[in-house]
């Protein structure tokens, strides 16, 4: 995990408190509101659809305990909305059914960030100086910035990883915090490195994908790829360098970013996005990024190439934890096939939440944050509290939030898997359905977010509640989820195996479903986006529709077929035929009406 230097905590503590006194002048009205918006966009306060959002970034997805405990008691003492708040959004969403609004706790993001939804505007700077103190903020977060730069959450201990991507995500992060040219960026620009044989970080649908490589020589650089994305244009990126040194990254990304402030959309806010410049110009824009590339290195003589010295301060700060010496690992490897054999629950545990390690005596193990009456994703403050617990005891201290929304444990000896599964069993906190269907990703949707369409919580819980079954689940095999409250896509409908997404008729809410989407992962195969099965169906038609889906491919799949590529063999019409014949008459009138 990267630790952080004395610069980096003063950094942290002086955006803390430059942000107190932002919002004080603000409190006070010496700082009006449209001077105090960008500000506080910056330190990653939202004003959502009834109250402030926090976004506290986790770069790359690395946390420790002592951070857990601090978001933990963040979710206890700060995540609690004033009454007359909460009572608002209560009456507000109970109209349309909502009866529980989740508080005092974190939801962890795709970007491998942690939110909170409640906290009063009032409190926000404590907040800030409390987070501070263990190295958290929200930079990066949240605006017209480059967000998150995020990689794979098995990043420097997978068996198929030739490069770790980390040491490069942490100065591209450092570097673009404070560069003006990333200042005025559309929404959400988005970068994603990759190390591993295998693409677990879904860099396909990122502004800018980088997947690491050698070439003939042995030489370290980057694959760069530019202009994917989701939202209303789902676009895969395109390939506009097959290899680029590893030192002149920062140069080339100030190229590609610099072509699109120059020539990208600006005036409509859906079409200023990198994805639709390259989609519209193809060959120009690549050849555009390369001249602005050779200004940059030639003419201007490369001022952000990185030295081979300040790569090697920052890789250093990448420190593995203090192991215990694993004495006989081979012993281990035998007592757990003997544990497994004799704990059928224990090893179904083993088979779906623990993954290989690079290092011989250890596993990565995932603790799921899916389960009956909790959204996707969301960690209440005794449960932060408990899975620090189990990071301290089994994990060296240190873990990893998973861009689908659960937590990993990066440093769990093979002969202790048994006692943390007996432990986090204890705690709530072994879930057996990682990559399952249960195991989906969702937005907050519409009971947050003042952009949602349609409530993504409800649907979420309605097919988690009915799906319980692990044989069943497990049965049914590995499948992609993804829901998303409105198209931007902030759940990634448009890469799971079956989408949903929230779309609005007449002021009610409705869902369209796509089945066949990709993230780039071994399983899913190439990046691509999903396909709707037909008009959109109603709130309570979704959990049947994706039933009929299911049963269709349970019927026709072959032995051992994942869901995927049946589909993919298939095609998309017995299961639109399928999700036509669930719906409901009654709204199936409403529809043909509509």
């Amino acid at each position: 995990m990267y630790q952080y230097t004395d610069f980096d905590k003063a950094f942290v503590k002086q955006r803390a408190d430059q942000f107190r006194d932002q919002l004080e002048r603000w409190q006070a009205g010496k700082l009006p509101e449209d001077d105090f918006r960008p500000l506080r966009l910056q330190n990653g306060w939202y004003v959502q659809r009834y109250a402030p959002m926090l976004r506290v970034a986790v770069p790359y997805g690395e946390i420790n305990s002592a951070q857990i405990r601090v978001l933990a008691k963040v979710a206890r003492e700060y995540d609690e909305p004033e009454a007359a708040v909460f009572q608002a959004a209560l009456d507000g969403q109970g109209k349309m059914g909502t009866t529980y609004l989740p508080k005092n706790c974190a939801h962890f993001t795709t970007r491998t960030n942690v939110q909170f939804n409640w906290i009063p505007l009032s409190r926000a700077a404590d907040v800030m100086d409390l987070l501070a103190s263990v190295n958290l903020h929200g930079i990066q977060t949240s605006g017209n910035c480059i967000r998150n730069t995020t990689t794979d959450a098995l990043a420097g201990i997978a068996p198929d990883e030739a490069i770790d991507p980390r040491p490069y995500a942490e100065i591209l992060r450092q570097w673009t915090t404070l560069h003006p040219e990333f200042a005025f960026l559309p929404r959400k620009f988005k970068i994603a490195i990759t190390g591993a044989k295998e693409d677990r970080a879904a860099t396909g649908w990122h502004d800018v994908g980088l997947h690491m490589v050698k070439n003939e020589a042995g030489e370290i650089g980057f694959k760069v790829f530019v202009g994917g994305g989701m939202g209303r244009t789902p676009v895969i990126g395109t390939v506009i360098r097959e290899f680029l040194p590893w030192n002149q990254i920062m140069n080339y990304i100030e190229a590609i970013v610099r072509v699109y402030n120059e020539l990208g959309r600006r005036d409509n806010k859906y079409k200023a996005r990198i994805k639709i410049l390259v989609k519209a110009e193809g060959q120009a824009y690549i050849d555009a990024v390369e001249e602005e590339f050779r200004q940059i290195v030639d003419v201007d003589g490369g001022p952000h190439t990185v030295p081979q010295a300040e790569f090697d301060r920052v890789a250093a700060m990448f420190t593995t934890p203090a192991l215990p010496v694993v004495t006989d690992a081979a012993a281990d490897e035998l007592a757990l096939i003997e544990q497994t054999a004799k704990e059928p629950a224990f090893a179904r545990w083993v088979a779906r939440n623990v993954h290989a390690h690079k290092l011989a005596g250890l596993r990565a193990v995932t603790l799921s944050f899916k389960r009956v009456g909790q959204a996707p994703g969301d960690a209440q403050s005794e449960q932060l509290d408990a899975l620090a617990q189990l990071v301290d005891a089994f994990s060296a201290g240190e873990a990893r939030v998973t861009h689908d929304q659960n937590v990993m444990l990066p440093w769990v000896q093979v002969g202790q898997l048994h006692a943390l599964w007996t432990e986090a069993k204890a705690l709530g906190l072994a879930s057996t359905n990682v990559a399952l269907l249960t195991d989906m990703i969702a937005c907050p949707g519409g009971d947050f977010c003042a952009l949602a369409n349609a409530r993504s919580l409800p649907i979420a819980d309605a097919i988690t509640a009915r799906y319980q079954d692990l044989d069943e689940l497990d049965d049914i095999g590995e499948i992609d989820l993804h829901i998303s409250g409105c198209i931007n896509s902030c759940g990634h409908h448009h890469s799971g195996h079956i989408g949903i997404l929230g779309v609005d008729k007449d002021g009610k809410e409705w869902y369209q479903v796509t089945l066949g989407g990709s993230d780039g992962s071994t399983l899913s195969g190439n990046a691509v986006a999903g396909k709707a099965i037909g008009p959109s169906f109603s709130a309570a038609e979704v959990p049947d529709v994706i039933e009929a889906v299911l049963s269709t491919y349970r019927d026709l799949r072959h032995s051992g077929e994942h869901f995927i590529d049946a589909v993919r063999r298939i095609g998309i019409d017995p299961f639109k035929e399928a999700g036509k014949a669930a719906r409901h008459p009654a709204e199936d009138e409403e529809a043909a009406l509509a």
